[in-house]
Parts: structure tokens; sequence; C-alpha cells
């Protein structure tokens, strides 16, 4: 099973949100649908813009932990290093 580190944001340079699932292509279902009460429905943060793929839950726990410690500016980077764009990742991922 794969378990995925994921950013959102709500638009280039936006609010942004650090998460992780086993379960992606759901997950982000849920961001976009509004389904959970929270932090990404309260700011419109549904856009997926960076996501990396684990083979155990500890270690994609661990680095969600590590990347809720960087600088936001750190994030953006991390983004833009494969995203430049911004361009919404989950049309890719749920086709």
């Amino acid at each position: 099973m794969a378990y995925y580190v994921y950013l959102l944001a709500s638009k280039k340079y936006g609010t942004l949100y650090l998460g992780v699932t086993n379960d992606i292509v759901r997950r982000i279902h849920e961001h976009k649908s509004k389904a959970v009460a929270g932090f990404s429905k309260r700011y419109a943060v549904d856009r997926l813009v960076w996501f990396e793929i684990y083979d155990d839950p500890v270690t994609a726990i661990e680095r969600e932990k590590e990347l809720k410690k960087w600088r936001r500016e750190w994030k953006i980077r991390l983004i833009e290093e494969r995203n430049p764009q911004w361009i919404d990742l989950y049309a890719q991922i749920a086709s």
C-alpha cells in the first residue's frame, strides 16, 4: 500500500495545507467537495500542487511532521521545483 504526503493550495502563492493519506484520490476529493469541516474547507484550500509517495506509514508521517516545521518559503520552493505553474495535479491522479 502507498502512503502520500501532499500539499494543497488555495491558489498560486495562496494558503497552504499539508496532509498525509493512504488514498490520495479519495482524500483530495474530500477536500474539493468540502466534505470534511476544518481548515481546508474554511480557507478553500483544494488545489493539489505537490505530493510524495512512501511505502510505509511511519516514513510518510515522519516526512509530514518534518515539512510542518518548514518555513512557508521552503514549502513554496518545494512546490515550484516540480510544479512551477502550480497546476492542480488532481486530474492527473484521478483518471
